[in-house]
């Protein structure tokens, strides 16, 4: 059989877990995230709804897997990222730390009259 080496990994704000396996080369990221234990290490896990990336890059639970991949599984996403920014836009806009019309940094050449 033809084994190659991945890792499964999974990370909480305070904690990462690193499992390094010799799998089979036919072996997909749903079966080797089975066969790494991390299912029953973090029973909050839930592949129909956590998303998997390999590298950085979201697959398919489906994908085959080459030698010296990394399995990431995602958690979900507390609070949506375009959401906290805007909330941080119109924050900075009220203290004056960014102009009121651009949403830029203020302009020290334009004085108000």
């Amino acid at each position: 059989m033809n084994l190659i080496r991945v890792e499964v990994v999974y990370a909480l704000p305070h904690q990462q877990t690193v499992l390094s396996m010799r799998v089979a080369a036919a072996d997909t990221v749903r079966q080797v995230i089975e066969q790494s234990g991390i299912l029953q290490q973090f029973p909050e896990i839930d592949l129909g709804s956590n998303m998997v990336g390999v590298f950085g890059r979201q697959v398919k639970l489906e994908q085959h897997l080459h030698d010296g991949d990394r399995i990431e599984i995602y958690r979900p996403l507390l609070a949506d990222p375009k959401e906290i920014r805007r909330r941080r836009a119109e924050q900075a806009k009220e203290e004056g730390r960014a102009d009121k019309v651009t949403g830029g940094r203020p302009d020290p050449k334009r004085t108000k009259k």
